[in-house]
């Protein structure tokens, strides 16, 4: 069965944790390079004083760059989440979102440092902003992406 853009945002808004932090993906491009997801406060996902819990804010935006790069690069790829890290620049109890894009230059940059076999650390910046268009949160992400030796290159090179 072919996964299209429509169909994984209809699953992963059924994600069990997405469901419980409150967290939706509101839209895939057809080409897998531009993502959309956003985060309404709720009881359940808010912190101890009343702005969205930053686990929620992280959690919203953690796996997509992976998933896409999975996607764009196909299985002749390893792609994995390396590290990440977020800086919370404001409080908020508005809806927030994020946009996640992976440009041309990206995917040109890590097929070029990987032609080889060799492991690249791809960075990528993300923003969440609220309802306002303030800035509420900025992460970095780091995702290693290597291209796989296939067995007959393997055995060639024995």
């Amino acid at each position: 069965m072919k996964i299209t853009p429509k169909l994984f945002r209809r699953m992963i808004n059924l994600y069990p944790p997405y469901i419980g932090a409150g967290v939706k993906v509101e839209y895939i491009s057809a080409d897998w390079r531009e993502l959309h997801v956003s985060m309404t406060m709720r009881w359940y996902n808010r912190n101890a004083v009343g702005t969205h819990f930053g686990g929620s804010l992280y959690a919203m935006v953690d796996p997509h760059l992976m998933l896409l790069l999975m996607r764009l690069l196909g299985e002749d790829y390893y792609v994995w989440d390396r590290s990440a890290r977020i800086e919370f620049i404001k409080a908020s109890k508005k809806k927030v979102r994020s946009v996640i894009r992976i440009a041309d230059d990206d995917l040109v940059a890590i097929k070029a440092h990987t032609a080889n076999g060799d492991k690249y650390l791809a960075r990528f910046i993300i923003e969440t902003r609220d309802a306002d268009d303030e800035l509420i949160a900025r992460v970095e992400k780091v995702i290693y992406v290597r291209k796989k030796r296939h067995s007959a290159e393997t055995s060639d090179a024995a």
